[in-house]
């Protein structure tokens, strides 16, 4: 009984903030690259106030400071001191991905609205904690899969699911880098731990991922695949994770989706970068960012399903606060969270077990 008053009294104040439309204070932890430019986001929107940074890199958290001078944040080393203050409605985790789930989760039992950055967790039980904290809350919980909140990319998805390209048959998507993420940057020291980053597929490929999942409306049932580290042995010192790697998902209904990955793809090379091709039984798209429909006919023509537009780059921050403030859309909720960084997952447990591994051995309900 005491719990579900705490979930009433949680999901009543969030709607009476909603309405209200005040300022949101606001906390950021973890403000590396991407954190700081999360946080010019954040300093970006009217209805937020930041009221707190925490890193525990002083240059780091220096430099977030100044950023956010206009506030006059607080500045942490410690995590948790954020998580403790009682005047903290909103959190922002941009931590290396291994801390993505002990924070949130902390964040979303202390009453917060909770931004995590990508993937929400690098290991099917930590999804699993996530997704139960978020659903025992009424606070909102957004994803940084930000891609959910690219508005050519909606509308395509929108016309391929309400049947434009005929009935689904295959997706070919791929992330394909012209080099490794620096050894000596300020990210080395965590990122090439694959305990820690989950490496390029979790980490990073999540994104694609995401968008396969998005446009197939559906979570992959089962995978397989290889990976290896073919050019970066030992380099770094200690690498764990791979340099490339190839999978095939197998989704609901017979679905296939290939997806490559691999961090010495030369530039200029025909063929690089990201790539998702949807094929349907009336022709085909090249989703990321073209939003280009081939049809199937000899004599058809390509056609543009959705016209590129002006993308704001801070949307999806705008969205979470708009969630909070005005009831508006999540653009990518726990249940979006949870079957990217899923999905990352089961293809990397693929690889590296080097056998067909299905979603319910992942043994997480989202």
């Amino acid at each position: 009984m005491a719990i579900e008053r705490r979930a009433f009294l949680i999901g009543t104040s969030a709607a009476a903030f909603a309405q209200s439309g005040s300022t949101v204070a606001t906390a950021m932890i973890g403000t590396g690259n991407r954190g700081t430019h999360v946080l010019r986001g954040v300093l970006e929107q009217p209805n937020a106030k930041v009221l707190a940074v925490c890193d525990i890199k002083p240059d780091r958290l220096d430099n977030a400071a100044s950023v956010a001078a206009k506030d006059n944040p607080k500045t942490y080393r410690d995590w948790k001191q954020v998580i403790d203050r009682k005047d903290i409605e909103a959190v922002f985790i941009a931590t290396p991905p291994h801390l993505h789930a002990e924070m949130a989760v902390a964040a979303l039992q202390a009453g917060k609205h909770v931004y995590c950055e990508k993937p929400i967790g690098v290991t099917a039980a930590q999804v699993r904690n996530v997704v139960k904290a978020a659903k025992n809350t009424k606070r909102v919980f957004t994803a940084g899969q930000q891609l959910r909140s690219h508005l050519q990319m909606g509308e395509a998805v929108s016309k391929i699911r309400g049947g434009l390209i005929g009935n689904l048959l295959m997706v070919k998507a791929q992330r394909h880098a012209n080099g490794d993420l620096p050894h000596d940057g300020s990210s080395g020291d965590w990122y090439f731990d694959v305990t820690k980053s989950g490496g390029y597929l979790i980490e990073q490929s999540v994104h694609n991922l995401d968008v396969c999942n998005w446009v197939i409306g559906a979570h992959p049932t089962k995978a397989c695949g290889f990976g290896a580290i073919n050019l970066y042995k030992n380099d770094p010192p200690g690498r764990t994770i791979f340099d490339c790697g190839s999978m095939t998902f197998e989704y609901p209904g017979g679905v296939q989706m290939s997806f490559t990955q691999n961090v010495f793809h030369p530039r200029g090379l025909q063929g690089g970068g990201q790539l998702v091709l949807v094929y349907g039984s009336k022709g085909a798209v090249d989703l990321m960012y073209a939003a280009t429909l081939y049809p199937m006919e000899r004599d058809g023509k390509p056609q543009v399903i959705a016209e590129k537009r002006e993308e704001k780059t801070h949307a999806h921050t705008t969205a979470f606060y708009d969630a909070i403030t005005k009831g508006g859309p999540n653009p990518a909720d726990v249940t979006v969270g949870a079957t990217a960084a899923l999905t990352a997952i089961l293809g990397h447990e693929a690889m590296t077990r080097q056998k067909v591994v299905t979603w319910t051995e992942l043994g997480v309900e989202v």
